[in-house]
C-alpha cells in the first residue's frame, strides 16, 4: 500500500521561497495590487482531501471556494479532479506561510514527464507567462526551491501514484501547445541545469536561462530599474 500523506511534514519540506525576493511584489502593480498567484479569478487553488483536514484544524487561512455560478464550479471541479477540493485563502495581505498549500508552494511550476514517463524536472503552467513575474526571470529561481519541489512530488507520487499519470497529462498538453507554436519547452532539469526542450522530438539542449525570452508586461518593465537594483 502507498504511504500515506503527512502534510506537516510535507510543507516543512517545502518551504523555501522560489526567489531571493518577493516576486508578487513584482506582479501586483499589474493586476491591481493583487499578486497573481494569490487572485481566484486567475487560478483556483485545489487541495488534496487530506490537506483539506491538515489546514482546517491547523489554521482559519482558508475556506471553501465559492464561485459565482454553477456552471463555473462544475467545470473547474471536473478539470481538477473528483476527489480535489477547490479551497480560496483570506488574501495575500494575511497569508500564514506555513500554512501555505502545496499548490500555493509549487505555483507556477509542475512536475514534468517525458512521453516515456519519466520525471525529469520542472516546467510552468504556460498560460500564466503574461501575468507570472517569476516565469520571465527564471534564472532566479533558487536551486533549494528546485530540489525541495522534486523531494516532495516524488513522496506526492508514492503516496498518489495516479497523481503520475495528471501531470503525464499535462506534460503532454505542453508538448502539443509548445509544437504548435514553434516554441521550445523551457526545464530546470533534475541535475540542476537549465534545458530547452524539443517537444516534437523531446531532444534537449543546455541553456543559460538568463537569455530565456521575458513575457507580457515584464518584457517592457525589464528594461527599468527597481529601487533594490534588482
Amino acid at each position: 500500500m502507498p504511504e500515506e500523506l503527512e502534510f506537516a511534514h510535507l510543507y516543512a519540506g517545502f518551504d523555501t521561497p522560489i526567489l531571493d525576493l518577493d516576486c508578487g511584489a513584482r506582479c501586483a502593480p499589474y493586476n491591481g495590487g493583487i499578486p497573481v498567484c494569490c487572485d481566484t479569478r486567475h487560478s483556483i487553488p485545489a487541495a488534496y482531501p487530506a490537506e483539506w483536514v491538515f489546514l482546517q484544524a491547523n489554521t482559519g487561512l482558508w475556506h471553501l471556494w465559492e464561485p459565482e455560478n454553477k456552471i463555473d464550479r462544475a467545470r473547474l471541479v471536473q478539470e481538477a479532479g473528483s476527489d480535489l477540493v477547490l479551497i480560496e485563502c483570506l488574501g495575500a495581505e494575511r497569508c500564514e506561510r506555513e500554512y501555505r498549500s502545496l499548490v500555493c508552494r509549487a505555483f507556477p511550476f509542475f512536475p514534468y514527464f517525458d512521453s516515456g514517463g519519466r520525471f525529469l524536472g520542472l516546467s510552468y503552467y504556460w498560460k500564466y507567462e503574461d501575468r507570472c513575474w517569476v516565469l520571465s526571470n527564471l534564472d532566479r529561481v533558487q536551486p533549494a526551491y528546485r530540489e525541495e519541489f522534486l523531494k516532495t512530488y516524488e513522496s506526492v507520487f508514492a503516496a498518489r501514484p495516479e497523481e503520475l499519470e495528471s501531470f503525464q497529462v499535462q506534460s503532454s498538453r505542453m508538448r502539443a501547445f509548445f509544437a504548435a507554436e514553434g516554441r521550445l519547452i523551457p526545464l530546470f532539469h533534475r541535475d540542476g541545469r537549465w534545458r530547452m526542450v524539443d517537444p516534437k522530438a523531446e531532444s534537449m539542449n543546455e541553456i543559460d536561462p538568463k537569455t530565456l525570452e521575458k513575457h507580457g508586461p515584464f518584457e517592457i518593465s525589464d528594461r527599468l530599474s527597481f529601487p533594490d537594483g534588482t
